[in-house]
């Protein structure tokens, strides 16, 4: 943090505790290596040459001590190996629940770390070895990972409910459509085409780009807009009336998928061990060859 801030004050705020104690500690750490790591500029300090020099080597010694404390901490939980996903923010909204209830009951000794990306960003954690295993909603690019489908979902055309007579007539569309914002990009892979595809047939949209399908559905509740969505994204919001999933006649409509990703090297146990159990909920699309 010194090294950062170049400033034992800001350090020490940030480490909450007094200045005093990273000077100390400084000149501690210097009198053990026998040489100065930071000078003085004024009010402000920096690195010197060996300070610059030393510093890849102290990050690394503070990542092993922490990794030292996680593992500790792991195993005196009773957890003797571990897994690392990397999930997609609506995947981790939709099923990973299900899915770590159903692992951790059958793996109960299995450390689980959990972290949440954008689709694009998964394969690379894959492939760099940051993740065991990855869920996405989109192909990855990546040439050292692979991709099984584990789900297909439909896109529908979600509006918000009219609150009114459950026997009146849902609203039209098309109507819906030209007349309501129309919030698109919600989701990897589809809004380039079906937006080609909507202006072909010279409607008069009015667009918004909101990026995250948690925020899309919020604006539609809110009749903010209108947009298409995965099935799977709005299943709670339809059954609760508060959208509406209108039918859309003559207009061709995508369908997405999400994938398992998967480094081509070696599975580490704890992965295939979910993947056995994604095999179980996502048979017989998901095909895995051990």
């Amino acid at each position: 943090m010194a090294a950062t801030s170049e400033n034992f004050h800001q350090t020490a705020e940030m480490l909450f505790i007094a200045q005093p104690t990273v000077s100390q500690h400084i000149r501690q750490l210097e009198r053990s290596l026998g040489i100065p790591l930071f000078e003085r500029v004024g009010k402000r300090v920096r690195l010197t040459q060996a300070g610059r020099r030393f510093l890849p080597h102290a990050k690394r010694l503070l990542e092993d001590w922490n990794s030292g404390l996680e593992d500790l901490r792991a195993w005196r939980q009773g957890y003797t190996e571990k897994l690392q996903i990397v999930v997609s923010p609506m995947i981790a909204r939709t099923s990973l629940a299900h899915l770590i209830h159903r692992y951790t009951r059958l793996h109960p000794d299995v450390d689980i770390a959990i972290r949440i990306e954008e689709s694009v960003e998964i394969g690379a954690y894959v492939q760099n070895g940051d993740a065991d295993l990855g869920l996405s909603r989109m192909m990855p690019g990546e040439l050292q990972v692979e991709a099984h489908v584990l789900s297909r979902d439909p896109i529908v055309f979600a509006v918000p409910h009219n609150g009114g007579d459950m026997d009146a007539p849902l609203p039209d569309w098309e109507q819906e459509l030209t007349t309501q914002t129309l919030l698109t990009h919600n989701h990897p892979g589809y809004w380039d085409e079906l937006l080609l595809q909507l202006r072909q047939r010279d409607y008069s949209l009015r667009t918004m780009v909101v990026s995250q399908v948690d925020i899309t559905k919020r604006f539609i509740e809110e009749g903010l807009g209108v947009s298409f969505v995965p099935r799977s994204a709005i299943t709670r919001e339809v059954f609760e009336n508060r959208f509406m999933e209108l039918e859309t006649p003559g207009l061709i409509l995508p369908t997405v998928a999400s994938y398992l990703i998967l480094p081509k090297a070696r599975l580490s146990n704890t992965a295939k061990q979910f993947v056995e159990v994604l095999t179980s909920l996502y048979a017989p699309l998901l095909k895995v060859d051990e």
